[in-house]
């Protein structure tokens, strides 16, 4: 009786087979005893299980890589090429960590840009779509970029692609009343962290007014930190006395907390050569991976800090992350 079962299941396999198998091979296999065959059948169930635990292992593990662009200036403000692995030292809250993957090579990037269409920018989204298409002209030819705008809701006007012209619609569009930046950042974070690229940017090109978001300006830094997106900020309101001092501070902090660059002028010439020197920026970043030491999913922050064996050079990079929680 305990074969009753075992049976019926090889009887239901073999009459499948017998559509497919040709006949020789058919009687070779009902020749086979029953408890080979079962047990055949047992091994290459535990051999699938097998290689399940080993993708999931995989998948597990990849996701535990920290990686960390890193871009390297002499105090000349000149980019740094030719380092090694060897030259560079990452710590994590104080602790060394080991590098398990680096890369200086001259790589693709993928750059969202980020248009403020809400009310404030009214006089200045002429300069804004000129300033994009500034930073568009920079690219290279295997670079790609989104275009995104944003007021009281968030659009994406254009997927990634090597194309570099601004979106037609992008020429029509109108001015709303309230800014939805930190909601913005989020979007195009999570639109980068489906990418296949290592070196990614969120370009924000506003006068950064926040008052219609969703998300908190936290959540939005946590998400671009986690698909390691380089945060590039342009402020586009007139500088002088009557400049926003707190929306000035929310387009540092996005830029400096992830290692990328605060631009304080809104245009001319000094806006068209920052933007070449971003393009630089990303191109030629080192790309750095470690594993942490710390394995404790608490989501708690992270402090990142990358060290030269040079001293006469400063590192710019992202400062941390939120560990993983649960």
């Amino acid at each position: 009786m305990k074969l009753a079962r075992p049976i019926a299941i090889l009887i239901a396999l073999v009459a499948s087979a017998s559509l497919f198998l040709p006949a020789h091979r058919l009687e070779a296999a009902l020749k086979r005893p029953i408890s080979d065959r079962t047990t055949s059948l047992s091994n290459r169930l535990k051999q699938d299980q097998w290689s399940q635990d080993q993708d999931d292992d995989v998948v597990r593990v990849s996701t535990d890589l920290v990686v960390v662009n890193a871009t390297v200036i002499d105090k000349d403000g000149k980019f740094v090429t030719g380092l090694k692995r060897g030259d560079f030292q990452v710590f994590e809250d104080g602790a060394a960590q080991k590098i398990s993957t680096f890369s200086a090579e001259d790589t693709p990037f993928a750059a969202a840009i980020l248009l403020d269409t809400s009310g404030s920018m009214e006089s200045r989204l002429t300069l804004g779509r000129g300033a994009a298409i500034h930073f568009l002209d920079g690219l290279r030819d295997q670079d790609v970029a989104a275009f995104y705008n944003f007021d009281t809701k968030v659009e994406q006007l254009q997927d990634f692609s090597p194309g570099r012209d601004l979106p037609a619609k992008a020429y029509g569009l109108r001015i709303r009343t309230m800014t939805a930046l930190n909601d913005a950042v989020l979007r195009a974070a999570d639109d980068l962290g489906k990418r296949e690229e290592k070196r990614r940017a969120i370009v924000i090109l506003s006068d950064g007014g926040e008052n219609y978001s969703r998300a908190s300006s936290d959540k939005a830094l946590d998400n671009a930190l986690h698909a390691s997106a380089t945060i590039y900020a342009v402020n586009m309101a007139e500088q002088g006395p009557a400049r926003d001092v707190g929306a000035t501070s929310i387009l540092k902090r996005f830029a400096e907390k992830s290692g990328g660059r605060y631009v304080d002028t809104p245009g001319g010439q000094e806006l068209r050569d920052a933007f070449a020197e971003i393009a630089q920026d990303l191109g030629r970043q080192y790309t750095i991976g470690y594993r942490s030491t710390n394995r404790t999913r608490d989501g708690k922050w992270r402090a990142i800090e990358v060290k030269l064996s040079r001293a006469d050079v400063t590192v710019r990079n992202r400062k941390g992350y939120k560990a993983p929680k649960g």
